[in-house]
């Protein structure tokens, strides 16, 4: 029982660790970022089993984990509220043409990574844009003026 309860606050701060960071950071991983997220695990795992290395150790660290994942899902789904709360919202960047400075400091988004994003989506100027939103994923969708 005492795995279970370990896997589960290993969950519940991994969770909110993601939240904390932020979609911005996650969606973009450099190497070392991608290095620190193996050495995370790697540390989680120590602190989840403390050495227990039994199949009935991994069965209850991996199946609570799933389950709080499928639990976190579901009521994602199920419930409105609960969604802003585990998912977020997305975030508008820009309004016709307009960059919100506020949002993008919020976010830490310097306004040269916006126009960055922008010329990847084929769009020279941030004054062409209608919205630019930061979306629940960390990505940022362009949609241009007509």
């Amino acid at each position: 029982m005492d795995v279970v309860l370990r896997a589960a606050v290993a969950f519940s701060f991994i969770f909110f660790l993601t939240r904390v960071v932020g979609r911005r950071e996650l969606s973009s991983l450099e190497p070392f970022d991608l290095i620190m997220l193996i050495v995370l695990g790697d540390l989680v795992q120590q602190g989840v089993t403390q050495s227990d290395y039994s199949v009935t150790g991994l069965v209850l660290a991996a199946g609570t984990i799933a389950l709080m994942q499928v639990a976190v899902s579901y009521l994602n789904y199920r419930f409105r509220p609960v969604r802003q709360v585990l998912s977020g919202e997305p975030i508008l960047l820009v309004e016709d043409g307009r960059v919100l400075e506020r949002n993008l400091s919020r976010e830490r988004i310097t306004r040269e990574e916006l126009e960055e994003q922008a010329r990847q989506s084929q769009l020279d100027s941030l004054e062409k844009v209608r919205w630019a939103v930061l979306e629940t994923s960390g990505q940022i969708s362009f949609i241009p003026k007509q």
